[in-house]
């Protein structure tokens, strides 16, 4: 009992737990809470976050970050949103729109990961030049107006409801799903937590780390750009202020999930629950009336705690190898 509570079923037990305790308090302090249309306002305020958390726990557990998230998104949306895009897209089908703002965010992640693994520039620099350049570039072709879309069957098909669910929630369980598979069921998954584990033991142990890598950052751009059609389709325009802080969000949540900042350790399963709770915290303020100060204080406060029992771990696993 006492390794599986140490282990990755225990840790998101524990955040079950704590996403439970949130709905509780929620039905208790509200009565519009505890009902199913609010449930889906949760899932669907948590979608987009939590794609680009699933790319994000790639990279994270890797031992890299992602700072330019949101300004990448941003720029997808501008570039998928511009008259010369929307007009292919009339022409042809609204998946040119999809199909373009993917490719922006999945070149500006090859770009990351090219600087970082053959570069050998810090992650945290590359990526937050990255959202520096990014974002002012979305600015430049937005000409800091926002960009309408005017495809109405794209606004009609990110909006539908399947079985009574918001399309952008089963893109977010597609994402989470085919995320788990990836990590858990292949090779590429037992190669990143290799990687994040000891990069240079992996190297010796014939993982071609650059590579890896580079493909990490793009997995976790492939992720941006669907999260950035979501974020179109829900708004149904591009702009560069989209995404504004998103990256904080998407690293609160992948932490508080349980992935180590450090590198070798994460799941799926408990980035999916970070984001949840994040949501649902969310909602309870909102359903209560409080202030968005107190909300930011309280995400602080539960970013700080996970933080603090990470670094607990990591001492503990230090010490069993030493």
């Amino acid at each position: 009992m006492s390794r599986l509570m140490a282990g990755s079923a225990g840790r998101n037990l524990g955040l079950v737990l704590a996403l439970i305790l949130l709905i509780i308090v929620g039905a208790l302090t509200s009565s519009n809470f505890a009902n199913f249309d609010n449930a889906l306002v949760i899932l669907r305020q948590a979608s987009i976050v939590g794609v680009v958390s699933v790319g994000a726990t790639f990279v994270i557990i890797a031992g890299g970050i992602d700072l330019s998230v949101g300004a990448v998104m941003a720029l997808s949306s501008v570039v998928a949103s511009l008259a010369a895009v929307q007009t292919a897209a009339k022409g042809s089908h609204w998946i040119v729109t999809v199909l373009v703002a993917v490719a922006v965010a999945l070149v500006a992640g090859i770009i990351n990961g090219v600087v970082i693994a053959y570069g050998k520039v810090i992650a945290f620099m590359a990526t937050l030049a990255m959202l520096v350049g990014a974002r002012g570039l979305a600015e430049i072709l937005a000409n800091n107006r926002t960009l309408v879309i005017s495809d109405r069957d794209f606004i009609k098909a990110l909006n539908a409801d399947i079985l009574g669910v918001d399309m952008l929630i089963w893109i977010f369980a597609i994402v989470a799903v085919l995320g788990w598979l990836l990590l858990n069921r292949t090779t590429f998954g037992r190669r990143t937590v290799a990687i994040g584990g000891n990069a240079e033991a992996a190297r010796l142990a014939g993982i071609k780390v650059k590579r890896h890598t580079m493909w990490l950052y793009a997995l976790a751009g492939l992720t941006v750009g669907i999260a950035a059609v979501m974020i179109m389709g829900r708004t149904t325009a591009g702009t560069s202020t989209h995404g504004t802080l998103l990256e904080l969000d998407v690293i609160a949540a992948v932490v508080v999930g349980g992935t180590l900042l450090i590198g070798g350790r994460g799941t799926i399963v408990g980035t999916v629950l970070g984001v949840l709770i994040f949501a649902t915290l969310t909602n309870v303020f909102v359903q209560n009336n409080l202030s968005s100060s107190i909300q930011s204080v309280t995400k602080g406060i539960i970013i700080v705690v996970a933080v603090l029992l990470q670094q607990r771990f990591a001492v503990k696993r230090s010490g069993r190898s030493s």
